[in-house]
């Protein structure tokens, strides 16, 4: 949905589809006229945003099968979807058993990554609104920490700059600009903004820049402020909140130590890569804990267990609270509704409810909804 800030920019808001596990377009198009369309009606929205998640496969097709292009974005325009930006990070397989550290291959090493990403922007290109000339793509923080050597930092950044050229030359034959934002993470090369500014300092900021996502910067212990004081321009945010455990609490957090996706947690004084470790004597218990899970933003989770909305307050505050919005992509990406210890049995009502708290807190900061 389209919201105006006060100074008049449109600000889009929208929920992520990398919630559900579709690998292949008809998956993806049975969820958009299923739990998309009926999340729209629960709103009351005469349109709602989607950021899509196109797994590899998926957008291979759409590249070589214009027609598809073109009858996914016929149907999203029937079912009052738009598609304004996509989530580029996961590249498929992210509803596998067993997801952990796989979700960040391929790296921006990888040619692979370049081709994967500029198909999407060719996709994007070609679904936005007619009246949108700027989409957006979220993309992982150039790779997982490890394994870092010279070659591996030259390679990446080469791709890198391919990506900015490509997006540069799509902009030329299409009249759509596509920025690119990198998803600072906690264990990733990128863990923070002053990270990003650092090794992304020189790139085409036309084009390149970063996704703010709430949840990985309230476990990194980030101030809120962080992202308006990078030069490099926040393309994207996501809207998502960490779980958090007091001091002394933590075996609570045991019901939240699931196989699939990784949990990065961490205290003031240490971190682990995973909840488990954690639990297991990784961090000292007499300090609070932050999770990388993401919970839903509008529920508190079971008692003495809370959240980082506070910390997602501040941000939006930040970034959308000023005389101008320093981002105008807002992505709800709540992606663990399946391996919640309680999973609600109705998927579309949880994503909807999500979606009213955000455009609640934005209509606070004074913007107001269009359609």
């Amino acid at each position: 949905m389209r919201l105006r800030h006060p100074d008049g920019s449109a600000v889009h808001l929208s929920y992520c589809t990398n919630v559900h596990p579709a690998e292949d377009l008809p998956g993806i198009r049975r969820q958009l006229s299923g739990v998309a369309a009926r999340v729209r009606a629960l709103l009351g929205a005469d349109r709602l945003g989607v950021g899509l998640w196109l797994p590899q496969p998926a957008a291979a097709g759409l590249l070589a099968r214009r027609d598809d292009l073109a009858a996914l974005r016929e149907q999203l325009t029937a079912l009052g979807l738009e598609v304004v930006t996509l989530n580029g990070f996961p590249y498929r397989g992210f509803h596998d058993e067993v997801v952990k550290y796989r979700v960040y291959q391929p790296d921006w090493a990888e040619a692979e990554r370049l081709r994967y990403t500029l198909g999407l922007a060719e996709i994007l290109a070609a679904l936005l609104p007619d009246d949108v000339a700027e989409g957006t793509i979220s993309t992982l923080p150039l790779a997982w920490r490890t394994g870092w050597t010279a070659d591996k930092a030259a390679a990446v950044m080469a791709n890198v700059d391919a990506a900015a050229q490509g997006l540069r030359a799509l902009t030329a034959r299409t009249g759509k600009v596509i920025r690119l934002g990198f998803e600072p993470e906690p264990g990733c090369l990128i863990e923070t903004t002053p990270q990003a500014a650092a090794l992304l300092g020189d790139v085409d900021h036309d084009y390149l820049g970063l996704c703010l996502d709430a949840c990985h910067m309230a476990v990194g212990f980030e101030e809120p402020g962080a992202g308006a004081r990078t030069e490099l321009p926040v393309v994207k945010l996501q809207a998502s909140c960490a779980l958090e455990a007091p001091p002394g609490a933590q075996r609570a957090l045991a019901a939240f130590d699931e196989p699939r996706f990784l949990h990065q947690t961490r205290s003031a004084g240490g971190f682990t890569d995973d909840l488990g470790e954690a639990l297991a004597g990784g961090l000292p218990a007499d300090e609070s804990w932050r999770v990388h899970f993401h919970v839903p933003l509008h529920a508190d989770p079971p008692a003495p267990l809370t959240t980082s909305a506070p910390y997602l307050d501040g941000l939006l505050r930040t970034l959308l609270g000023g005389p101008a919005p320093l981002t105008r992509h807002v992505e709800v990406e709540t992606y663990t509704w399946a391996v919640l210890p309680d999973a609600p049995p109705d998927l579309a009502a949880g994503i909807a409810a999500e979606v009213d708290w955000m455009r609640g807190r934005l209509a606070s900061l004074g913007l107001k909804e269009q359609w």
